[in-house]
């Protein structure tokens, strides 16, 4: 599984690089004059998300397969903004929840648990992440706590509530990737999926 994801990575890395240099060439050139050029990386973008779509099937066989990964893997999608990728990230980075105590010592890890920015025994300016983080796992929370801000009704409350209150809206994107990676350690250690209760609330 860390293999197929770590090709599956290069591989969308690639594509994108495609991606961006089709763009710049079709701003520039006209297609009449420089059809091989401009075909030639279309091939090479339908070649890579074919073979990512394959390394992503074959990821889901995987979990398929094992009845532990595939229990682990419905209870994180069950958290509405967490989506299929961060669902196989946490999985493989966590080595199926058994490498981090807690979900505060993860967050730490991935780089969206606020530290004090201190000097000696005085907090000087506003708390910050840490630099020493798992980028990827951060950009991913980054992508799910939008989501969720989008499609979680709850979220959407929460976020709004704060900004209308005048917090800063990094920090506040911040908490709900924080309460996202919470809810998915709750859910493995219940292992029992997320219930949404605001839609029950009368």
């Amino acid at each position: 599984m860390k293999r197929l994801l770590t090709l599956r990575e290069r591989l969308v890395k690639q594509r994108a690089g495609h991606k961006s240099t089709l763009k710049e060439q079709k701003r520039i050139y006209t297609r009449k004059e420089n059809q091989l050029l401009l075909e030639t990386q279309e091939r090479m973008i339908k070649y890579l998300t074919k073979q990512i779509k394959t390394i992503e099937a074959e990821m889901k066989e995987i979990i398929k397969s094992n009845q532990q990964l595939k229990q682990q893997y419905k209870l994180i999608i069950s958290i509405k903004g967490v989506g299929n990728q961060t669902a196989l990230f946490m999985i493989v980075t966590t080595n199926g929840f058994t490498k981090f105590a807690s979900w505060r010592k993860f967050a730490s890890y991935c780089g969206i648990a606020p530290f004090p920015n201190t000097s000696g025994t005085s907090i000087r300016g506003r708390t910050k992440v840490s630099n020493l983080a798992n980028k990827k796992l951060k950009s991913l929370f980054d992508m799910c706590a939008k989501s969720a801000i989008q499609n979680n009704p709850e979220m959407k409350i929460y976020y709004n509530r704060r900004v209308d209150q005048g917090k800063n809206k990094m920090s506040t994107i911040n908490i709900i990737r924080n309460k996202l990676l919470s809810r998915i350690f709750a859910t493995i250690k219940r292992q029992t999926p997320y219930v949404n209760v605001l839609k029950y609330a009368a």
